[in-house]
Order: C-alpha cells, then sequence, then structure tokens
C-alpha cells in the first residue's frame, strides 16, 4: 500500500515538473512536493537510480520558484512519471 502511495506522489510531482513551463503554481505547492520528494530521496539513502531521480526533482521543485526549469523539468518529470508507473505494476 506504500509502495502504491509513493508510486502516486512520483506521477503527481511528474506531472506538475512537466507542466510548470507552462502553468503558474503556487509556491506552497513546489515547496511540499520538493520537501516530500527530498523525504524520500533520503530514504534510499541514494543507493539506487530511483533515488537520485527523487533527490534531483526535489532540487528541481525548489529551484523551480526562483528559475524557469522547462527542458529540465521535463525530462525529471518523464523520470518520475515513468518511476511511478513502474511503482503500480
Amino acid at each position: 500500500m506504500l509502495i502504491i502511495i509513493l508510486g502516486l506522489i512520483d506521477i503527481l510531482a511528474g506531472g506538475i515538473l512537466i507542466l510548470n513551463g507552462y502553468v503558474i503554481f503556487s509556491t506552497i505547492i513546489l515547496l511540499i512536493f520538493g520537501i516530500i520528494l527530498l523525504s524520500k530521496s533520503s530514504l534510499g539513502l541514494l543507493k539506487d537510480f530511483g533515488s537520485w531521480v527523487d533527490f534531483l526533482a526535489g532540487l528541481i521543485f525548489f529551484a523551480s520558484i526562483i528559475f524557469s526549469t522547462s527542458i529540465i523539468g521535463l525530462i525529471i518529470g518523464l523520470l518520475l512519471i515513468q518511476k511511478g508507473i513502474m511503482s503500480f505494476l
């Protein structure tokens, strides 16, 4: 059950990162998802690729508050969505 919830968070965060270049999101939403993804990466202790994707996505969420991260956000967002879909299988 926990893996499905974490996968759903990955899918939501990936969608927000992809749409961040086109839709303006609230700073609070970006902060909350950044904190969630950084805490998820600490669960894996940065030992596998999924933890590194979460870590980079958390940093991109924090950077997207100040900078426009459209192409990088798109790539990391697609990786997060793929990781979220794989958690449902």
